[in-house]
């Protein structure tokens, strides 16, 4: 066994039970999954624990402290297998995601192969999967995919720290992981390697950052980056109250 994919979960009970299908459906197989139930309150632990997913080893794990980063912290001492993906709970993956992934990491200076996130709408989801393959050469060294479509090779993401509050107890934590694993190797985009996530988050005023900021990430030197995350970006988050915890917020259901 390869793989290990790993879901965090916070109320999720409208979008888990599809999440999980996708995943059953995967080609690649056997793997292991790793659920993380953050506090659910709308019966989604119950959801995951009832799921059928055949060839799936299913690991159920619970963190009582509020927020992602703690979710996917609790995961980290369970990493062990060769490569580690993260999902998120409202977000479709196709049946050949995971083997897509395994075969991009046939060179041994891989540690990361990233997801396209794409609408549901072929010349939308193509147009999008045209400009990350673009983006992605342009910034190496750089994130161009969010949570819910990130894998990672396991042993440089364990030497980087992994996920923990004690590095970036803040918004954007798929970009500051990656800022600490880009460092020990390469990081690729398969151009059909893709996932759909839900529609449903419009309002990110608590969880994004400002046009300044994100224009300064893609123009910092990659031997700046860590002064931009540490000394720039971060200060700046913590004074805007851009926690991790914003991440829970479910501002559609308002």
């Amino acid at each position: 066994m390869n793989w290990t994919f790993v879901i965090s979960y916070f109320n999720e009970a409208d979008y888990l039970p599809a999440t999980l299908a996708s995943l059953a459906a995967q080609t690649l197989k056997p793997f292991r999954l790793i659920l993380v139930d953050n506090g659910s309150t709308d019966g989604s632990a119950a959801l995951a624990r009832d799921a059928v997913l055949p060839g799936v080893e299913v690991v159920h794990l619970a963190e009582s402290r509020p927020g992602k980063i703690f979710a996917l912290e609790a995961a980290m001492p369970h990493l062990a297998t060769r490569y580690v993906a993260f999902g998120d709970a409202d977000t479709y993956y196709p049946p050949d995601y995971l083997a897509i992934a395994d075969a991009a990491y046939a060179a041994p200076d891989i540690v990361a192969v990233m997801a396209t996130d794409v609408p549901a709408d072929p010349a939308a989801a193509l147009r999008k999967r045209r400009h990350n393959r673009i983006a992605s050469r342009l910034w190496p060294k750089q994130t161009h995919t969010g949570g819910f479509g990130q894998t990672f090779r396991v042993a440089p993401l364990l030497a980087a720290g992994g996920y923990a509050e004690r590095f970036w107890p803040y918004v954007l934590m798929d970009h500051e992981i990656m800022q600490r694993v880009v460092q020990q190797g390469r990081v690729v985009y398969p151009f059909n390697l893709w996932c759909i996530p839900s529609d449903r988050r419009t309002d990110r005023s608590r969880v994004r950052w400002t046009l300044v900021e994100r224009l300064l990430y893609h123009f910092t030197p990659a031997a700046a980056k860590d002064w931009y995350f540490y000394r720039f970006l971060g200060p700046r988050l913590r004074a805007r109250k851009l926690s991790h915890i914003n991440l829970r917020e479910k501002t559609w259901q308002q």
